[in-house]
């Protein structure tokens, strides 16, 4: 059997129309252009060349505010952050903004490396800050808070004084003094490098160097056995500045440090008559409320350990105290580390009746309803 070329290709669009009426019939709506409300939701990137940036503007003392709120809990109160998050600021000195290189990436004898150090460009700053903080809230930010807050970071590091206002109109202004601006190279197939559009440019035939590889460094400090526990548990010391945490001094030299601390070294907590009456539901609603509005969920679960404790896990390690709401009254407000793991809680901005409803609701047993 034969047929003319035409022939088989009339069959092989007619098989085609059918195929697509096919699919159009099983799978209705499938291929939408997007329209240009959900284009813009998207297209949200701020490129060095501040393309993408929208108009705004927010104060150092506005980004400090909005920075104690939504911002420490995870980078500290001065962006030195704790055992979970790198440090943000630190490492850039006055002649690091002047020159625009950071001497320090250079030092082998400064191992840190910090935001401020490594970041060539603002925009990287505001357009992260925008689109990915607060963590457990993200896009959340207001574009003015966005600007206040990158504000305050800039502050930190000494990059603009502490009265600055930074805008869309100024912020060209503030890259020139970004510490590591001329710490970048272009010489790469991404916007705006050098190697845009040429074939055959982009680094696909890299080899990896596995060999004559740095030991990576580690700072540790010691005490000698007599002197662990003189001045009661460090870990339990809260630093209100640096990402350095004090030693469980609880645990032998040398521990591992991811657990609760030793029962045996703990001092016994007063015995009670018997459990602190539960909360009444009213007050529950009240605690629940409160924990929603301060994003405590955010690194508690109610039953389970999520970054921190759950809070039935410390209603119930603390239901036999008779000082219990007191005693977590005062460990909310201050804050800590060390009885729950490494990992440290920052002060908690509450009001007093806050704390009190809190600490009431988790002496009364943490109750869901």
């Amino acid at each position: 059997m034969s047929s003319s070329p035409k022939q088989l290709a009339a069959a092989l669009l007619a098989l085609a129309a059918l195929g697509t009426a096919s699919a159009q019939a099983t799978y209705p709506g499938i291929g939408r252009a997007a329209t240009p409300a959900e284009v813009k939701a998207w297209d949200i990137d701020v490129r060095p060349d501040f393309k993408g940036l929208p108009k705004g503007a927010g104060t150092v003392g506005q980004g400090q505010d909005i920075w104690e709120t939504k911002c420490a809990s995870c980078h500290g109160v001065f962006g030195e952050s704790n055992e979970v998050f790198s440090p943000l600021v630190g490492g850039t000195t006055a002649d690091d903004i002047k020159t625009g290189r950071v001497a320090r990436l250079n030092d082998p004898g400064f191992p840190g490396r910090t935001t401020l150090m490594k970041a060539s460009t603002v925009s990287t700053l505001w357009d992260y800050i925008n689109r990915a903080m607060p963590w457990n809230a993200p896009k959340s930010l207001k574009t003015d808070e966005v600007y206040a807050v990158t504000a305050y970071l800039l502050s930190l590091g000494g990059i603009v004084p502490d009265d600055f206002k930074l805008s869309d109109a100024n912020i060209a202004d503030v890259q020139k003094r970004m510490p590591n601006r001329n710490g970048m190279t272009t010489a790469h197939a991404m916007w705006p490098g050098l190697g845009l559009g040429k074939p055959g440019a982009f680094d696909v035939k890299a080899t990896a160097c596995m060999h004559d590889c740095d030991t990576e460094p580690k700072v540790a400090s010691l005490l000698p056995d007599h002197a662990r526990n003189n001045n009661g548990n460090l870990a339990e010391q809260q630093r209100l500045v640096g990402p350095q945490r004090g030693v469980d001094t609880t645990r032998p030299a040398g521990a591992r440090r991811d657990g609760p601390i030793s029962v045996a070294a703990t001092p016994a907590a007063a015995p009670a008559p018997a459990p602190a009456t539960a909360a009444a539901p009213s007050a529950t609603a009240a605690a629940l409320a409160l924990l929603k509005k301060h994003s405590c969920t955010a690194c508690h679960g109610m039953d389970q350990k999520l970054v921190g404790p759950g809070f039935k896990q410390v209603a119930t390690k603390y239901a036999s105290r008779s000082d219990a709401e007191a005693y977590l009254a005062a460990r909310i407000k201050s804050g800590g580390q060390g009885v729950w793991g490494p990992i440290p809680m920052p002060a908690q901005p509450l009001s007093d009746a806050e704390l009190k409803t809190l600490a009431g609701w988790l002496a009364g047993g943490a109750p869901g309803r």
